[in-house]
């Protein structure tokens, strides 16, 4: 038998003219962890696609245990034990855990009739494989992200699945879910399950993976052991800069009023006696474990969620925000934690969000939008923030995930906002465009005129950029440090 489950070789494909992959590859072992890595629009995810069935490859070969394949359907790919996990997981919401997990099984099985008792037992059996109690009649919209992954990964092994893909796992995954997760992957390790993790985050590449594959602009950089690199020649071989990490420092700003003021805020059931300031030139920086309020404060701050009590002041002036409109009106700016379904349209196209915030101010004389004007700001937003499009009438959904959120950051920069908070800025965004944010964000501060506040549990994203940093749990501010003071051990210990 050859030591190889899978070995892509040669592979190209184009969509319209545009090259999405150049003769990548990708070469896997039995029970191997594997990581397929790489920035946004590298490529990844048209190779898994391709391994998957769901493409078929303009070149090359795909080999399962030694036998090539021009292309694969997708039951070609599952019937050879290949199952993918993309990252909204698949699963139906509507649906029982055991009806997710089992009702295939029950299909291919060609009965006639539902038998529900096997299908609760087949659901227990493939949960009690992976080590985890999740009830099977619970309804699947009522858990949590990590709970719908581990249902896709029981769901997975019943069809004796030999080389299980994830796509992005860990994203929506807090920092005890992930740990979770890595012991479960490393259970199916033990029982010959071939792993290819897909992600662009360092940390989880040399934690979980023993060999790595680098795809960049839809060509292989590199194949090797996670051994035998460091985190710098990883992001190098990723966006091909040499981007080291360097602490924010801010300007001056001497007594200088403070540009926005929060004082004893409170939220019934997410947070209390919130208070603090921020000065020109510096970012803030607010960190704590989900449940910890930070979510909660960062709607209340835009109007999503208005405090119940407290006070707001933006350069001296008390402000009431009691709506969305309210933090518009007064210059507040929110880029929420998911893009996806609170910062986007994602079937309207590129130009269409970038202009959405500031719309009022995109009128002509009477009434109608100045299109000649949105297509100005759409262009200076395209160039300023380097967007990476096509056409601005192409949807927005067809941008890469790092664009995406640049799209988001151009539509409220573009009201001139005094307050600038950015929830979770960096969820799901590569190496190179997190790097591109940060140094946007560092810029604007540096003007001493728009107040930054970056909320994050990111803890390397929080030192590196927030020259002050803010502690929550329980819904209250338990500490605070500044970037010079602390590291990433002192502060993840502060925040557990």
């Amino acid at each position: 038998m050859p030591d190889y489950i899978l070995k892509a070789e040669g592979i190209s494909k184009a969509f319209g003219g545009v090259l999405a992959l150049d003769r990548a590859g990708l070469a896997i072992k039995k029970g191997e962890i594997h990581c397929l890595a790489g920035g946004n629009g590298s490529g990844k995810s048209t190779l898994i696609k391709i391994i998957s069935g769901f493409y078929k490859p303009d070149e090359g070969t795909i080999e399962i245990d030694g036998t090539p394949h021009s292309g694969l359907t997708p039951i070609e790919s599952i019937m050879n034990g290949i199952q993918v996990i993309y990252q909204d997981m698949s699963v139906f919401p509507n649906l029982t855990v055991a009806e997710n997990i089992a009702l295939n099984h029950e299909l291919y099985s060609r009965t006639r009739f539902i038998r529900w008792k096997k299908v609760s037992a087949i659901a227990h059996e493939a949960l009690e494989r992976i080590g985890v109690r999740i009830p099977p009649g619970e309804i699947v919209e009522n858990l949590s992200v990590a709970s719908k992954q581990l249902i896709a990964i029981s769901r997975a092994i019943l069809h004796n699945a030999r080389l299980i893909i994830m796509d992005e796992p860990t994203t929506s995954l807090t920092r005890r879910e992930i740990e979770t997760l890595f012991s479960i992957i490393r259970k199916l390790q033990r029982d010959g399950i071939a792993i290819l993790f897909v992600s662009h985050k360092l940390d989880e590449v040399f934690e979980i993976a023993e060999n790595f594959t680098v795809l960049r602009n839809g060509a292989n950089v590199v194949t090797d052991s996670a051994a035998n690199v460091d985190s710098a020649r990883f992001i190098e071989y990723m966006t091909g800069r040499n981007l080291a990490p360097d602490l924010f420092i801010p300007g001056a700003a001497g007594d200088a009023e403070p540009l926005f003021e929060v004082g004893g805020l409170c939220l019934e059931n997410g947070f209390a006696d919130i208070s603090f300031a921020v000065r020109p030139g510096e970012i803030l920086g607010i960190t704590g474990l989900l449940g910890s309020g930070r979510t909660e404060l960062a709607k209340s701050l835009f109007g999503l969620c208005p405090a119940s009590s407290g006070v707001i002041r933006i350069k001296g002036r008390e402000v009431r925000i009691a709506s969305p409109r309210d933090a518009v009106r007064h210059k507040i700016a929110y880029v929420p934690e998911d893009r996806l379904t609170e910062g986007l349209f994602l079937r309207q196209p590129i130009r269409e969000n970038l202009a959405i915030a500031n719309l009022d101010n995109l009128l002509q004389r009477d009434g109608t939008l100045d299109d000649a004007r949105i297509d100005e700001r759409v262009e200076y937003w395209r160039h300023e923030l380097e967007i990476m499009m096509n056409d601005p009438g192409d949807q927005i959904s067809a941008l890469s995930g790092g664009n995406q959120q640049k799209a988001v950051l151009g539509k409220w920069l573009d009201i001139e906002p005094s307050v600038l908070i950015l929830n979770g800025p960096t969820v799901g965004v590569d190496i190179g465009a997190k790097h591109d944010l940060h140094r946007y964000l560092r810029a604007l501060a540096a003007t001493m005129r728009i107040a930054v506040i970056i909320i994050s549990d990111d803890i390397p994203e929080v030192i590196e950029n927030c020259s002050r940093i803010l502690i929550m749990k329980g819904g209250r501010i338990c500490g605070e440090m500044r970037n010079t003071e602390t590291d990433e051990k002192s502060l993840l210990e502060a925040i557990i």
